[in-house]
């Protein structure tokens, strides 16, 4: 069985979330194969420094002891943690994923992805993404004392969130056309994604191929994963 989350947003200010993961790693997680975190487990990520923090500490912690236990662990990064290096790997005992990624699930080809490339209707987010993914901003980024990084992480989750409210909520979600183009190019059938917080399962078609595009809740409500075991995927949705 395998198990998939994203878009936790989990920070020292959110304990009915952080109390829900580690619920869920001492529990259902430990019964999986393997677990994928695709994007966004923390609420932002700065720097494999940051793992001193005693928050980023025990959920670390919670991490490393879901690997050891023998559960198979891969964390993507997502719009808020991209900066994962391999200092936060060997602190979790997780495989930093790449995005996209193509494996088989249940005798299907799927593909895995954080889901932000795919709302590519946003151009004003494609845009800042282009530029925080850039080599020389990651470079000068992480130069930079992390008592300032923190200041504008969190300066960028405001302004983030102004940005949202002035737009419509069709153009922050996936383009279909885009949607197509990934499963054609990668020649997958499922698709497994999050960032936009739409939980649901949507079917179409691809140069007649039938396929399924699996969006993972968020955590900022009840939260929930999805299931896979053997061919066929199932989306779980906590009680509030």
């Amino acid at each position: 069985m395998d198990l998939f989350i994203s878009d936790l947003h989990l920070a020292e200010s959110r304990p009915a979330a952080n109390e829900a993961f580690f619920a869920f790693i001492e529990g259902k997680a430990r019964s999986a194969e393997s677990l994928y975190i695709l994007g966004d487990l923390f609420e932002y990520w700065v720097g494999d420094d940051d793992l001193a923090d005693p928050f980023n500490g025990v959920v670390a912690g919670f991490l490393r002891e879901l690997s050891r236990s023998g559960v198979k662990l891969g964390v993507m990064q997502g719009n808020r943690d991209f900066l994962y290096g391999p200092a936060f790997g060997n602190a979790t005992g997780a495989a930093l994923l790449s995005d996209p990624l193509v494996l088989e699930l249940g005798g299907r080809r799927a593909l895995l992805m954080h889901g932000d490339t795919l709302c590519t209707r946003d151009t004003d987010y494609q845009e800042w993404r282009r530029k925080v993914h850039s080599e020389a901003f990651q470079r000068d980024f992480l130069a930079k004392p992390l008592a300032a990084r923190r200041e504008l992480a969190a300066d960028a989750r405001e302004k983030s969130a102004a940005a949202k409210g002035a737009k419509a909520m069709e153009i922050m979600d996936v383009d279909e056309e885009t949607v197509r183009e990934a499963l054609r190019r990668h020649g997958a059938t499922l698709l497994i994604h999050g960032h936009t917080h739409r939980p649901g399962r949507h079917e179409l078609e691809v140069d007649g191929r039938r396929c399924e595009r699996w969006v993972l809740p968020d955590w900022y409500g009840a939260g929930g994963y999805l299931e896979l075991a053997g061919a066929k995927p199932r989306l779980v949705r906590f009680q509030a």
